[in-house]
């Protein structure tokens, strides 16, 4: 990449990043193509190899854009609440929100596919990313685990329990009329409070 200052450098990878986000979550990987990417960009299919090794690799650096996005989101959510509980119910209602507004996000979450796709990297693929931080979604479970009156002790299967939340933000979509979607957003508070009620006993917070 001698040819390209650094200004530039960061300049096409930023292009690549959020031009390959818009794509990714339009047509999905398979149907991405690099040539759909770089042409959004306005560089030559051979640059784009300057930056990222694969197709694959590129779409590992959205996701962890994606991902970084909402665990700030869910950071200054959490950040704004007065107790555990409220934590617990600021964090579900970012979750479900950003899992419907970015079908990226629900690939991520529900679908895995950022540890997937790290797992089918090449070893040279890994190092050229090596510079990303790792994976640390939801990573408040660790520290609401040694709240007194919180009922479990073991972070992942607080995580594994809210990933798997998620699904049910997918049945808003098959709901059609105002009525049904009034009615969805009173379930889905309602399933809230009950994951919310289920996590703490009667001498938390």
């Amino acid at each position: 990449m001698s040819r390209f200052s650094e200004e530039d450098q960061e300049r096409i990878r930023s292009g690549l990043v959020e031009e390959g986000r818009e794509l990714f979550a339009r047509f999905g990987f398979e149907r991405t193509r690099i040539s759909d990417v770089t042409d959004a960009v306005g560089i030559g299919t051979s640059t784009f190899y300057q930056f990222f090794d694969s197709k694959e690799t590129l779409y590992v650096a959205v996701l962890r854009v994606e991902r970084d996005r909402l665990e700030a989101l869910i950071d200054d959510a959490v950040a704004e609440a007065d107790t555990p509980e409220d934590e617990v119910r600021a964090l579900l209602r970012t979750l479900f929100r950003e899992v419907r507004a970015s079908p990226l996000i629900s690939r991520l979450i529900v679908e895995g596919e950022l540890r997937e796709l790290e797992d089918r990297l090449s070893d040279a693929e890994r190092e050229s990313i090596a510079n990303e931080r790792p994976e640390s979604e939801l990573t408040h479970a660790s520290r609401w685990v040694q709240v007194d009156g919180f009922r479990f002790d073991d972070p992942e299967l607080v995580r594994s329990m809210f990933r798997s939340l998620v699904f049910v933000t997918r049945s808003r979509d098959s709901m059609i009329g105002a009525t049904d979607l009034i009615a969805y957003e009173e379930v889905e508070e309602q399933l809230i409070e009950t994951i919310v009620d289920g996590l703490f006993s009667d001498g938390g917070s």
